[in-house]
């Protein structure tokens, strides 16, 4: 079947949307992450199109500020193996709670047989790590918590830990670092008989980063004391070294310019929602949904005053359509939403999820606010790497969405007829 979109969908525009992605996935943002003040930039970007577009305050400067701990990779990352240069972000990465650590040291490849034999165990007790390099294949990893307390304990005095991944790195955060250094590598950059490693990894633990929300309101003209949240995180992952970023072009600059396009749309006369509309870019989602939780617990608006919440997260797809978390749980917005769809022509197809802690909607459900997560499929899977980039992002079913959650927030007291 082919889908024809309506008029009424082409409502935003796309070039516009096309260079926002550009320009919070570019360098100059450093990955929106906790290096070179990468999500302040992204937050100050912001914080300017917020005021363009007319959206109020509810906070000076929309700012909602909240502190976290951060491991981050601000220096030099660098990884020789037998004299070979591997590249940072490309041939491997750092564990998010990597431990710093300048070494040289020759590779002790894990003997799978210490998860079953007790003798291969009191071999690897007799062997002096402290100035080798671990490593194990990445199904190995999870199985290290099966090993006797200590065993653990003396594989953690070797100088650093390699774990060889066999399809592709993916980056993440974490808020606390290990003693010892760590990093991924993908397994067919690794030499078969690997016998060297040199490896240098700035890693800085923050423990009190200073971070923020930025919410911005569109007062309701009929029922302003009732509100339609739609919530985007902007933050990504930063760095892992001077040279390399993460530009999260689809995680998730897409769906920060899926907010701001909204925005606009409903900030025009002709558009003035019934019921309030409030626009929050989330920040710290990639370390473990911190904005939302901080919102969740220190309300801008009564969270009893929520109708529904929309959560935009990886909209820079959608060849296969989009899938919607709690739509089996809501499932009369859900069938809503897709009657709305079908009548629109918007995307190829919806599917429905049930309840996941995949994003930034989770905690405002958990506290019993009616939401949506809404992500596109199909398409370029690059996530959580250096290749999500604004240059490949096709945007296939972006101005489709626009026209699906147009309507579906009309629907919902946002409509202006």
């Amino acid at each position: 079947m082919t889908w024809v979109l309506s008029s009424r969908a082409v409502a935003q525009n796309m070039d516009r949307a096309r260079e926002t992605i550009s320009a919070l996935a570019g360098p100059a943002m450093h990955g929106r992450g906790y290096v070179n003040n990468g999500e302040h930039l992204a937050a100050s970007y912001l914080r300017s199109r917020f005021a363009e577009i007319g959206l109020l305050p509810l906070t000076p400067e929309y700012t909602q500020s909240f502190t976290l701990p951060i491991n981050t990779f601000p220096g030099r990352a660098k990884l020789r193996v037998d004299g070979k240069l591997l590249r940072p972000g490309v041939d491997f990465i750092a564990e998010p709670s990597s431990g710093p650590g300048f070494l040289t040291g020759h590779v002790y490849q894990l003997d799978t047989l210490v998860f079953h034999q007790e003798g291969a165990q009191q071999r690897l007790l007799s062997i002096d790590l402290r100035h080798r390099v671990l490593v194990l294949q990445q199904p190995e990893v999870a199985r290290l918590a099966q090993l006797p307390a200590a065993l653990q304990a003396h594989l953690r005095t070797a100088a650093a830990r390699v774990t060889l991944v066999p399809t592709k790195l993916t980056a993440s955060l974490a808020s606390e670092q290990q003693s010892q250094p760590q990093v991924q590598v993908l397994a067919q950059r690794w030499p078969e008989q690997a016998r060297r490693i040199t490896l240098r990894l700035d890693a800085v633990l923050q423990p009190a980063y200073q971070t923020q929300n930025l919410v911005g309101l569109l007062p309701g003209r009929v029922q302003p004391d009732s509100f339609l949240v739609v919530s985007a995180h902007y933050d990504h992952l930063g760095r892992l070294g001077q040279r390399t970023y993460f530009p999260g072009a689809n995680d998730n600059a897409s769906g920060t310019a899926m907010l701001l396009e909204l925005a606009a749309y409903y900030a025009r006369p002709e558009n003035c929602p019934a019921y309030s509309l409030v626009f929050i870019a989330f920040g710290a989602e990639e370390a473990g949904l911190v904005g939302s939780r901080y919102f969740v617990d220190h309300p801008l608006v009564p969270l009893s005053h929520i109708r529904f919440l929309v959560n935009l997260d990886l909209l820079g797809t959608g060849e296969e359509g989009a899938t919607v978390v709690n739509g089996r749980i809501f499932t009369q917005q859900y069938q809503l939403l897709t009657n709305l769809n079908s009548a629109g022509h918007y995307l190829p197809a919806l599917a429905a999820r049930g309840r996941a802690a995949n994003s930034d909607h989770y905690y405002f459900s958990e506290r019993g606010v009616p939401a949506f997560f809404l992500y596109t499929r199909g398409g370029p899977t690059a996530y959580h790497d250096v290749h999500d980039q604004a240059t490949t992002l096709p945007l296939t079913g972006f101005r489709g969405a626009f026209g699906l959650l147009r309507d579906f927030l009309n629907r919902l007291g946002a409509n202006s007829e």
